[in-house]
């Protein structure tokens, strides 16, 4: 399988590593089409993959990723050459902002064209994407996609107007997340633990913590529950961050993030 990206910025190198992170596309099957900036050439030289310079090589892709900016996204699809369009290689777009609606007066309503949210774990193939079709796009095909971005993560598909929200509890938490992980490692140096260690006993708990979650199916408060015992110091820090609106300001950062 062939894979052209339109951008190596800080999710289309994501998007690359994680294609290449397990070794079953090599790299010389990865195309990169950058910008003006060196990035993608950077890229290059420590990943390997092909620089892109010749937009009519896109007809010999099997599926073509736009991981751009939103301003970028709609003269990327201008842009393709007619023989792109006549074979029709399937688009994925991670840009946010441009919905399917606008990309396919673009290529038009038969293309094959999808709307991806990922998060930067992608580069480790531990991501999670959410992902929308253009309504009428063959199973086929869909089934194709999806199978082309299981290399990244978890995929789920999702209507495009739950997206954002997607984007949100995805592609922002890592961010919050890494405050938990200095928060608590910080902790532990207070404590006395070496600031490493500190580290990695949180990174391994937080692992865990969503390995059994996600294999038992328990709902979170049944996971809590069978931590916390009468009067001990688990509940004790549960009181303490209850009485510090913890929960609430996981809400609110995740509001903060949704668009007006």
């Amino acid at each position: 399988m062939k894979i052209a990206f339109f951008g190596a910025g800080q999710i289309g190198s994501a998007l690359i590593k994680g294609m290449l992170y397990d070794k079953q596309i090599p790299a010389e099957n990865i195309y990169v089409k950058g910008g003006h900036s060196q990035t993608a050439a950077n890229l290059q030289k420590e990943l390997g993959f092909q620089l892109l310079t010749d937009l009519n090589d896109l007809s010999g892709m099997d599926l073509i990723i736009i991981a751009t900016n939103n301003s970028s996204v709609l003269p990327i699809l201008k842009s393709l050459p007619q023989p792109v369009l006549a074979k029709k290689v399937p688009i994925v777009s991670v840009a946010g902002g441009i919905n399917l609606f606008a990309m396919m007066k673009e290529v038009g309503q038969e293309y094959p064209i999808a709307h991806a949210i990922p998060n930067t774990p992608v580069q480790v193939g531990a991501g999670v994407l959410g992902i929308s079709f253009a309504k009428d796009i063959d199973s086929k095909v869909k089934a194709f996609i999806l199978d082309s971005l299981t290399p990244l993560g978890a995929v789920y598909e999702v209507p495009e107007d739950s997206l954002e929200i997607v984007g949100s509890i995805a592609g922002c938490t890592p961010a919050f997340i890494a405050i938990l992980i200095e928060s608590l490692g910080d902790a532990g140096v207070l404590h006395g633990l070496k600031r490493d260690l500190a580290y990695e006993l949180v990174e391994q708990m937080l692992k865990g913590t969503a390995t059994l979650a996600l294999e038992s199916k328990m709902h979170p408060a049944v996971l809590k529950d069978g931590v916390t015992s009468p009067g001990g110091s688990t509940i004790r820090g549960v009181a303490a961050l209850e009485a510090n609106n913890f929960r609430h300001a996981l809400m609110a950062a995740i509001d903060a993030t949704m668009s007006e």
